[in-house]
C-alpha cells in the first residue's frame, strides 16, 4: 500500500473510531453510578460520598446514588464492587481498612490489589486525647508513667484490627510501653468512654473529637499527621514528640473493578476531584476536620501500595490479627 493509501485507511480508523468513543462516553452518562459505602450511613465515609455524588450531578447531571452496605469490616461492600461490571456505573468508597484486611485476614472473596484505583479523595487525621482532668499535659507525660506502671494505663479507640487500633500499636511500639487496649465498636463509644473517665487516652479521628477538644472537655496530647493540624496549631505531632517515622491517617478514596477501562477511570476522575474541589464541598469538608487530597489514578495507586507496606510491618511487629 502506497502513502497515500495508508493515509487514507489510517483516517478511516479515526473516523470509524469517534462514534465509539462518544458513544462510550454517553453511555456512563446514560447510566447510574453506584457509590457503595461499606460502612453504616452517617460516618465519615458516607458523608464524603453524598457530598460529591451531590455535588457531580449537581454540576453534570450524572445520576449518582449512594449504597450502604456495612458488614464483615467493610468486607461485604467490598465484594459487591469487585464482582461488578468493570464499565465504571460501580464504585467503592474505601478506606485504611481495604488494605488493612489485605494484610491481617488469609483470605478474601476478592483480590484488592486488582480493583482499579480512581481518586484519593480525603485524609483524616487522627489525635491523641486524655480527659481535661487528666494529669497529663503532654505526650512525654504519658509516656513517662506508662514506664513507670507498665499496663496500668489504657488507650481506647475503634476495633481491632483497625486504622487506629494499628496507629496506637505503632505507637506503643515506638515508645517501648505497654499500654492496655480497650476496644470499642465505633469512635463515638470510644469517645464516650474518655469523657466519663473509663479510659486513660483516646486516639481517633480529629473531627470525632473537635468540638470536645475545643470546648476543653479533651485535651490533645499530638496529632498523628506530618505537619502540625491548622485547627491545632499548638498540638505538636509525634514526631515533633520524638517518634520520627510515626505518621498515619484516615484515608479515604474511590476504587473501581478490575479490568475498567483506563479511559473510563479518567473521566470518572475528573468529575469526582471537580466536585470535591468545589468551594461548597472543600467548605463542608474541613469544616469536619478533614483535609482534601485529590489525587488520581496512578499517584492514588502508589499511595495504596506504600499504605500496604507499612501495615505488613506494623501488624508483623505487633502480631495484630483480624477477630
Amino acid at each position: 500500500m502506497n502513502i497515500l493509501g495508508r493515509l487514507v485507511a489510517a483516517l478511516s480508523i479515526v473516523v470509524l473510531a469517534v462514534p465509539g468513543d462518544a458513544t462510550r462516553a454517553q453511555d456512563l452518562k446514560d447510566k447510574v453510578i453506584k457509590i457503595v459505602v461499606p460502612f453504616p450511613a452517617g460516618g465519615t465515609a458516607d458523608i464524603i460520598a453524598r457530598l460529591i455524588g451531590q455535588q457531580a450531578t449537581q454540576d453534570t447531571g450524572q445520576k449518582i446514588i449512594i449504597e450502604n452496605r456495612p458488614g464483615a469490616g467493610t468486607i461485604i461492600g467490598t465484594e459487591v464492587v469487585a464482582r461488578s461490571a468493570p464499565d465504571g456505573t460501580s464504585l467503592l468508597m474505601m478506606s485504611n481498612s481495604f488494605v488493612i484486611n489485605a494484610v491481617v485476614r488469609a483470605s478474601l472473596p476478592y483480590d484488592p490489589m486488582s480493583l482499579e484505583p480512581v481518586c484519593f479523595l480525603v485524609d483524616s487525621p487522627q489525635v491523641l486525647v486524655v480527659h481535661e482532668s487528666s494529669p497529663f499535659r503532654s505526650l512525654k507525660d504519658l509516656v513517662e508513667a506508662a514506664k513507670a506502671k507498665p499496663g496500668e494505663l489504657s488507650y481506647a479507640t475503634v476495633g481491632p484490627a483497625t486504622t487506629q487500633h494499628i496507629a496506637g500499636e505503632m505507637f506503643k511500639q515506638a515508645a517501648q510501653i505497654n499500654l492496655t487496649y480497650v476496644p470499642f465498636t465505633g469512635g463515638a463509644p470510644a469517645v464516650n468512654a474518655i469523657l466519663g473517665g473509663h479510659v486513660t487516652s483516646v486516639l481517633t479521628n480529629y473531627n470525632e473529637v473537635m468540638e470536645h477538644v475545643h470546648s476543653g472537655k479533651l485535651r490533645a496530647l499530638a496529632v498523628t499527621s506530618r505537619e502540625r493540624l491548622k485547627q491545632l496549631p499548638n498540638v505538636p505531632t509525634f514526631m515533633e514528640a520524638g517518634y520520627k517515622d510515626y505518621e498515619t491517617s484516615a484515608f479515604f478514596g474511590l476504587v473501581a473493578p478490575a479490568k475498567t477501562p483506563r479511559e473510563t477511570i479518567a473521566r470518572l476522575a475528573t468529575m469526582l476531584t471537580s466536585a470535591l474541589r468545589a468551594l461548597a464541598v472543600t467548605e463542608k469538608l474541613v469544616a469536619q476536620g478533614l483535609d482534601v487530597v485529590g489525587t488520581c489514578e496512578d499517584n492514588f495507586r502508589a499511595h495504596i501500595k506504600r499504605q500496604y507496606e507499612k501495615y505488613v510491618r506494623a501488624v508483623k511487629e505487633a502480631g495484630i490479627r483480624a477477630e
